[in-house]
């Protein structure tokens, strides 16, 4: 009975909902941004510029979803330039401006996906590859079907698909209602389903979830699948808002992917992963490569920045900086101590 009573209240402290320090982290540093945007490069956060900028965070908010649920399993998917650039020239090129066509188009584009994750997730969960390589294979088959179906010219979008990707509704860009949809499935998928924390579980230590019982291949099969589900359609989304996108766009989203997660706080050694965060990142890295081109900086410098948020990323989450200034401290030798 005193056992009991004793657990009760740790069981009940528990359930209570918990602010992750990459929520704390990025969203403060958010509004630090558009703060100092506001005050060096007023052009940056006007009302057009916001608007132009919104999209292009939403798709890279759907991107960096789908490479947090493979960062969770404690892999790497290099496969989402392929993936993206794949979606947009199958909604481009089929329907070839034939609204009709935009169905059957994204259809096919889903069927795609879903055959891409399949495949890693058999050689990663299955085989035991490392994911780093096997993604990157599928990411060059997934290019020569890209060069098969386009030739590698663009193609202008459906009016149908640009209407919806592109369009507005209250004012607010259509992209960033899908953005929020797919934050609310995952949210829900992962955090308040018991299949999703079992997906934590494995992610967080596979040995052991593997000792209780949980079958840890079919969840780190399905991380792959549904991260291709999402890269197809945030492809899909930025067909429709570039309208005549190019058949390698996706190639701008590798980076930037895995900066995002990093920086909303998801450990690359996989386990609990925060959706909210890395949408909130997502919007971060937007608005920051917005203001640093803003600046008149040589385009090439973006990539320099998204790097630079990367390594900042990890030394905040993966470094163990307690641990590091103990070794410093015990290293360093003490000041009036005879040598």
């Amino acid at each position: 009975m005193i056992d009991a009573t004793v657990r009760e209240p740790a069981k009940l402290l528990s359930s209570r909902p918990v602010v992750s320090k990459g929520f704390v982290t990025v969203g403060v540093s958010t509004v630090l941004l558009f703060v100092v945007c506001a005050l060096v490069a007023p052009t940056s956060v006007s009302g057009g510029a916001v608007l132009g900028m919104i999209p292009f965070a939403a798709v890279l908010a759907i991107v960096g979803l789908g490479q947090m649920l493979v960062v969770q399993q404690g892999g790497i998917d290099l496969s989402i330039p392929g993936a993206v650039s794949l979606a947009i020239v199958i909604v481009s090129h089929e329907p070839d401006g034939d609204n009709s066509r935009l169905l059957p188009a994204v259809v096919l584009a889903l069927a795609y996906a879903i055959g891409a994750g399949l495949l890693n997730g058999f050689m990663v969960g299955r085989l035991g590859l490392n994911s780093i390589i096997a993604t990157l294979g599928t990411n060059a088959l997934l290019f020569g079907a890209v060069l098969g179906i386009s030739g590698g010219t663009p193609r202008s979008t459906t009016s149908l698909l640009a209407g919806i990707a592109g369009g507005l509704t209250w004012g607010i860009p259509n992209s960033a209602f899908f953005a929020l949809a797919a934050l609310a499935l995952v949210t829900v998928m992962v955090k308040r389903t018991v299949a999703g924390r079992r997906f934590e579980a494995v992610g967080a230590n596979p040995l052991t979830a593997r000792a209780t019982g949980l079958r840890v291949t079919i969840h780190q099969s399905l991380a792959f699948v549904w991260a291709q589900l999402l890269y197809c359609l945030a492809g899909i989304l930025l067909a429709g808002i570039t309208n005549q996108p190019t058949a390698f766009q996706g190639d701008a989203y590798l980076l930037p992917a895995v900066a995002v997660v990093v920086l909303g706080g998801t450990s690359l050694l996989g386990g609990r992963g925060y959706p909210v965060a890395t949408v909130i990142a997502a919007l971060f890295l937007s608005q920051l490569d917005q203001f640093v081109l803003s600046l008149g900086v040589p385009y090439a410098v973006r990539t320099l920045v998204q790097a630079a948020a990367l390594a900042v990323g990890v030394a905040l989450y993966t470094v163990d900086w307690a641990a590091f200034r103990q070794r410093f401290i015990r290293r360093s030798p003490r000041i009036g101590t005879p040598a």
